[in-house]
């Protein structure tokens, strides 16, 4: 069990970047890294489903330079996954726990270039964060024990609280997490890839690896607003990313150009349009929802 830096019943040395080790497995049930505290970025709010736009940069900067002081096996998901727990060599942060996804872990497939989900999860961050949206928690690209991955804030979630608990309650977070699919062509939205932060209510979306590819791939179970208009503000802020340049030379460092095309044309296409689509297939609808 990870408490404060320690398996119980084992020492826990730290782990230098590029060390390989043997992982530990997490029990599903157990999940024991949720006795431990969560710092809340600044600007959440208790008990709402949103909260004022926090400032994720010091959050990034930390787990940028942080120590990995230990690193488990999370068995459930299709792809190699490790929570690992964070120490501030700078003693500036409290130790904190992340997620992280090593591209030598990743699984090969069909549809997607060998090698780029890793890059595909930080392109969706970094997207997210330019439209002001910022329901992907904090993710960076770094070095782990495995070798590079992307890094992303652990979120505690509420208990049995996924898409189809609060879909009702939280409306506005969702018409934003389904344009985001829209645009950015995610293939894997299932109801546990959005949360309810435990502490503040928060809605959160993760799990953006299967995104930007070059064919229509949006698979998800967020089609409540299917036919509906989309609303101004949603439209607005998708109209000023669209053709923006700097965001397209972000991107640039982690998807193809012709992915960049392809997400610019579904941008300008989505707004012009002013509706979110509608179900047609039920390939529409991840696999395991």
């Amino acid at each position: 069990m990870v408490t404060a830096g320690r398996i119980d019943g084992e020492s826990s040395p730290q782990v230098a970047a590029g060390q390989i080790v043997r992982p530990r497995t997490i029990d599903r049930n157990s999940k024991p890294w949720s006795a431990m505290s969560h710092p809340r970025l600044p600007g959440n709010e208790p008990n709402s489903c949103s909260a004022t736009e926090p400032d994720f940069s010091a959050f990034e900067a930390f787990m940028r330079r942080a120590r990995i002081e230990d690193c488990e096996l999370v068995p459930w998901g299709s792809n190699y996954t490790f929570a690992v727990l964070l120490s501030d060599p700078a003693e500036d942060h409290p130790e904190a726990l992340a997620i992280y996804k090593p591209v030598a872990g990743e699984i090969p497939l069909w549809d997607f270039p060998p090698e780029t989900l890793y890059r595909r999860e930080y392109a969706a961050y970094s997207l997210s964060q330019r439209l002001g949206w910022h329901f992907i928690p904090p993710t960076v690209i770094r070095d782990g024990p495995h070798g590079p991955g992307t890094m992303q804030q652990y979120i505690e979630a509420e208990e049995e609280d996924h898409y189809f608990a609060f879909r009702d309650d939280c409306r506005d977070e969702l018409a934003r997490i389904a344009a985001f699919d829209i645009i950015a062509n995610n293939a894997d939205r299932k109801a546990g890839h959005a949360l309810r932060d435990a502490e503040d209510g928060r809605i959160w979306g993760i799990d953006h690896g299967l995104t930007f590819n070059i064919e229509p791939k949006l698979r998800t179970v967020i089609w409540d607003f299917q036919l509906e208009p989309v609303p101004g503000h949603i439209r607005a802020d998708i109209r000023r990313v669209a053709n923006d340049a700097e965001l397209a030379r972000e991107l640039g460092k982690h998807l193809s150009p012709h992915e960049i095309r392809a997400f610019q044309m579904r941008a300008t296409s989505f707004v012009r349009q002013g509706v979110y689509p509608p179900l047609t297939s039920r390939r529409s609808i991840p696999w395991g929802w």
